[in-house]
């Protein structure tokens, strides 16, 4: 649906005002959607981010402060989120125990399972998905990279 009909306006102040509003409700449209396929597994987007970093750097580990800087939503606490994580036995911490920021964290079997459990879904109903040919796809990224250089 284009964006007009969405917003129930026809006024924006020029095309660029009208592309940044797009970015913003497309981007909440993703969250929500990403929101419905993590909150089933009792998850939050920002607990799913942290596991699939995790997994990206399997079977090494990752450090807190390494997971910090490749988070989408740098502002969460890295560490409460670590520590929920742990609760629930998704992931886990290694030593050396005098410093909690140094301990490399690992996916665990039940974080794994969890992950392939919503990778499946998404393949299946592919609510990430857009429309587009892989050269429009490139073309999206390189114009967000461009507002980005500011």
């Amino acid at each position: 649906m284009r964006l007009e009909e969405e917003l129930r306006t026809t006024k924006f102040q020029d095309d660029i005002h009208k592309a940044q509003l797009n970015i913003l409700f497309s981007a909440a449209w993703i969250r929500t959607r990403l929101l419905a396929s993590v909150k089933p597994h009792g998850i939050t987007i920002e607990q799913f981010n942290v596991l699939r970093i995790v997994r990206g750097k399997q079977p090494d580990g990752i450090l807190i402060k390494d997971i910090t800087r490749r988070m989408l939503e740098r502002n969460s606490n890295t560490t409460r989120i670590i520590d929920r994580l742990e609760e629930k036995g998704l992931v886990e911490r290694h030593f050396p125990r005098h410093d909690r920021r140094q301990r490399p964290i690992y996916l665990t079997p039940a974080g794994a399972d969890l992950l392939a459990s919503i990778d499946r879904e998404w393949a299946e109903k592919n609510p990430h998905q857009a429309n587009w040919t892989t050269e429009e796809a490139r073309s999206v990224n390189v114009l967000l990279d461009k507002m980005r250089e500011l």
